[in-house]
């Protein structure tokens, strides 16, 4: 009787997890490098990796396997929702930076006039 007592509670309290409290309040929660087009726009081409990292800071994600490529992530959620989520990922060439690729590519680097004024204006917003 005492076992299977213990097991419904255990089972019950484990439903709760499944579920979630109805009314619970939930805070976004912001992880990563935030980046604009405005700080991208900074990056030129043959900087160090030290002017990089002055720019944009100290990348989420630094790869093990390639040293020449770091990738700078940010996301928002609430919950388990991701409100949002960008990406940037540069590469070097030795200590000099060759790319730029992801959600704000430089003009330095190949985007668009366009893309870098229509970006400035939503941050103007």
């Amino acid at each position: 009787m005492r076992i299977l007592l213990v097991a419904l509670a255990i089972t019950l309290v484990s439903a709760c997890g499944a579920v979630g409290f109805p009314g619970v309040y939930r805070i976004d929660v912001e992880q990563g490098n935030i980046v604009t087009q405005e700080i991208a726009d900074q990056l030129q081409p043959g900087m160090s990796k030290r002017q990089v990292r002055f720019i944009l800071g100290t990348p989420l994600v630094e790869d093990t396997f390639n040293r020449n490529r770091w990738d700078y992530v940010y996301t928002r959620r609430n919950g388990l929702d991701v409100l949002a989520e960008e990406r940037l990922t540069v590469t070097f060439d030795d200590d000099s930076l060759v790319g730029v690729s992801g959600d704000y590519t430089p003009a330095a680097f190949g985007a668009a006039p366009e893309a870098a004024a229509t970006g400035e204006e939503e941050e103007a917003s």
